[in-house]
């Protein structure tokens, strides 16, 4: 099996593959801990599972926080023994970057467009649910063409609780209606319609330039809610990034 590895900003997901079939995910949030620390993490989560160390015949890892990058690396080798590859270390993705600058880019985002060219083809426009909300574009020639960064959902729930005196934190639901008739239910109207109408309104807008044709994709944490009431998503898959971290696994190791 090969360990793939996304390191967000707010969780870490971690996945089980064989081929681009996902056996078993866990998620980890994202702070600092030792090698040691993670390493203990690692091998009681394989242990849960009754997934055999040895079982594990590579690895690979893509982060947005720098800092986590060295700890994880050295835990795989030092408890898994394996050496995972670093998405951005001069990795092949078979894909052109067509940005004003390739560095700024994150992995995650590369590795979602890689995913979704694969499975569905180009032009294709995929979005991610994460801590922020990104769009990344693929046009016809299935190049890498840039896209938008918005504020998360779970951003704008905080910003909501955390800037009011008197409005709870409420459960993520689909409301009885868009009109609500207590303060739950407003808020949760807000929050799910609110927030599907700035996916819906901004993907039009990016299709619109891109390319008429191209496909709504989602992924990430919440992209199974939020993509059931979008108008324009018109394919989900919440694990894509870690079946794309396996397809460039397969392509640098083959």
């Amino acid at each position: 099996m090969l360990l793939v590895i996304d390191i967000g900003n707010t969780n870490v997901v971690l996945g089980l593959m064989r081929g681009l079939d996902v056996v078993h995910t866990f998620r980890l949030s994202s702070v600092d801990r030792t090698t040691d620390e993670l390493g203990v993490l690692l091998l009681q989560l394989l242990a849960h599972h009754s997934v055999e160390v040895p079982s594990i015949q590579g690895a690979i890892l893509s982060s947005v926080v720098p800092s986590q990058v060295y700890t994880f690396e050295k835990a795989c080798r030092r408890y898994l023994g394996v050496t995972p590859l670093i998405v951005g270390r001069g990795i092949k993705t078979g894909m052109r970057i067509r940005v004003d600058n390739p560095r700024e880019v994150g992995a995650d985002r590369i590795v979602n467009a890689v995913a979704a060219v694969q499975r569905w083809g180009a032009p294709v426009i995929v979005v991610d649910f994460g801590t922020a909300t990104t769009f990344d574009c693929v046009n016809a020639d299935a190049e890498y063409v840039g896209g938008a960064i918005s504020p998360g959902f779970r951003i704008s729930e905080e910003a909501l609780v955390s800037r009011t005196a008197r409005l709870p934190r409420v459960e993520i639901a689909k409301p009885p209606a868009a009109i609500g008739t207590n303060t739950v239910h407003a808020m949760q109207s807000g929050l799910l319609y609110g927030y599907v109408g700035l996916v819906d309104g901004l993907a039009r807008r990016i299709r619109a330039e891109l390319d008429p044709r191209a496909l709504l994709v989602a992924t990430g944490g919440l992209s199974t809610l939020l993509g059931e009431h979008s108008e324009v998503i018109t394919e989900v898959d919440p694990h894509l990034t870690l079946r794309g971290l396996a397809l460039l696994h397969e392509r640098n190791t083959a």
